[in-house]
């Protein structure tokens, strides 16, 4: 091997060491300072009761995971998981029902389960009006219906 061949290897070499440190370092930064996952806020202010007309309002669904149902004379606010393995579920306006993509599950605009696997109803988060007169939706309490829960007064508001 010539003086000029082994130079060309050991600036090859070189080149390909500090690369893979290069890599490694910022692969330790990562580790060191991962990334922050942000959720939203668990209770949020959902605009005034005369905004909502009767069924389900989708406005929250996506930011928040939350419904806002007015059915009668009372207004909930429905968790958008599944009950089953935590899917989404979407509103179809046109059959009246909440239907999870992922096994089938059902529920009536209620949220009580009535077809697929799921093992029970969808949950309700607090939902009480704020001192400027704005629904306010607290996903911090939550509220079960087999547990009997759904007839607390933080369960639904009287509309």
């Amino acid at each position: 091997m010539t003086r000029r061949g082994f130079f060309s290897w050991l600036s090859i070499a070189w080149l390909a060491f500090t690369g893979a440190s290069a890599i490694s370092l910022a692969q330790l930064g990562r580790f060191m300072f991962p990334g922050i996952v942000v959720e939203p806020p668990l209770s949020f202010k959902a605009g005034f009761p005369q905004d909502y007309g009767p069924g389900v309002d989708e406005r929250w669904k996506e930011k928040y995971g939350v419904w806002i149902v007015r059915d009668e004379g009372e207004m909930y606010a429905l968790i958008a998981i599944c009950t089953h393995l935590g899917c989404p579920p979407n509103w179809l306006p046109a059959e009246e029902k909440f239907k999870c993509a992922c096994h089938g599950s059902g529920y009536y605009m209620s949220g009580i389960n009535f077809e697929g696997p799921t093992p029970r109803p969808l949950e309700r988060a607090a939902i009480s009006i704020s001192e400027d007169g704005q629904i306010l939706v607290d996903k911090s309490r939550v509220f079960q219906f087999e547990k009997g829960q759904w007839t607390d007064p933080a369960a639904f508001l009287k509309a």
